[in-house]
């Protein structure tokens, strides 16, 4: 039986929902929960879901959202032979990194907000500063970096709120999902990661 991924599941208050957002969904959802407890294999969820919002943002003129996505298959197929078979080691940044990384986050959502805007992107603002902090968490993710969830916990937030508006309202509702897993993740990676010191740090 083949499904067009682009036909409507099912119509509520004027929102058609694709096969497409709905598996985007599903994916997703299981992805980013199995992270949570750091399992390697959190990774092949990651990279399906990414491929399959990849299209659907592209369709929606997320082009940062869209790009993204590369980013994060990449980063899943680099976690998952980085992460070894036992999983995630969590550990903590050393707090001059994360005055860096602080500065390259500002630094370049000042530089991609103009130039989506100039190329009409939907939602420049609100997608720029989703892409940098989304790219910036997935390296700490790969990294085995505990800072990737407080970082998620905003980006998440910000995506919410800017799919909601656009009306992507199950994708809305899966990153409102992931705010809470976000609160989850920091939770358990803090736990793990307060048994290792930071390396690098000063």
């Amino acid at each position: 039986m083949k499904i067009d991924l682009m036909a409507t599941v099912f119509t509520a208050w004027n929102y058609d929902l694709s096969f497409l957002e709905l598996f985007a969904f599903l994916t997703s959802l299981m992805g980013v929960g199995l992270a949570v407890m750091g399992p390697r294999k959190t990774w092949h969820w990651w990279n399906i879901s990414s491929a399959l919002y990849g299209i659907l943002f592209l369709q929606e003129k997320y082009f940062a959202s869209a790009a993204l996505q590369i980013i994060f298959i990449v980063g899943g197929i680099w976690g998952w032979f980085g992460w070894g078979a036992k999983g995630a080691t969590p550990a903590k940044l050393s707090p001059k990194e994360r005055v860096q990384w602080c500065g390259i986050f500002l630094l370049s959502w000042a530089v991609l907000y103009p130039v989506l805007k100039k190329i009409g992107a939907a939602a420049s603002l609100t997608d720029a500063f989703g892409f940098v902090g989304s790219a910036i968490a997935q390296l700490w993710m790969v990294l085995e970096k505990y800072e990737a969830w407080p970082l998620w916990f905003v980006v998440d937030a910000v995506y919410t709120y800017q799919f909601f508006h656009g009306g992507q309202y199950l994708t809305a509702l899966l990153y409102l999902i992931f705010v809470g897993l976000a609160v989850a993740g920091w939770r358990t990676w803090l736990k793990k990661a307060d048994a290792s010191p930071a390396i690098g740090a000063q």
